[in-house]
């Protein structure tokens, strides 16, 4: 059962989290950013508005709600802020393994791509 107040937003269940929705938010390079940042600072919950993504404010929305659609991240209202954390524990019980792979394997992308990361579409920067 997914989980939502008058003030919150709809996040699925440990138990509704599926391989396939998190592959997909995982698929594109501006989300796999957002992913590195959060796992960066995996304490700390994150606002919207300190990624500074080369993509539209509607388009950064857009990937954010595909990160949290699918389990990856929790959103959550503070005043008018969106603050955003990784969902490391549920994404660690369900696929061992998994996050800390997909990670490994987009900086060693990065580093492998150096100074081409931007014109592959690999958006290596912080």
């Amino acid at each position: 059962m997914t989980t939502r107040t008058s003030r919150s937003l709809e996040h699925p269940a440990r138990e509704e989290i599926r391989l396939e929705g998190v592959l997909h938010a995982f698929s594109d390079p501006m989300r796999l950013r957002i992913l590195r940042a959060l796992a960066a600072e995996a304490e700390a919950e994150q606002s919207c508005s300190v990624f500074d993504l080369p993509v539209s404010k509607s388009t950064t929305t857009h990937h954010f709600r595909v990160l949290r659609e699918s389990g990856v991240i929790h959103q959550i209202y503070r005043g008018t802020a969106k603050l955003n954390s990784l969902r490391r524990d549920d994404l660690d019980a369900l696929f061992p393994g998994l996050l800390d792979s997909v990670l490994a394997a987009y900086a060693g992308q990065c580093a492998r791509l150096g100074g081409e990361a931007h014109a592959a579409g690999a958006a290596c920067e912080d």
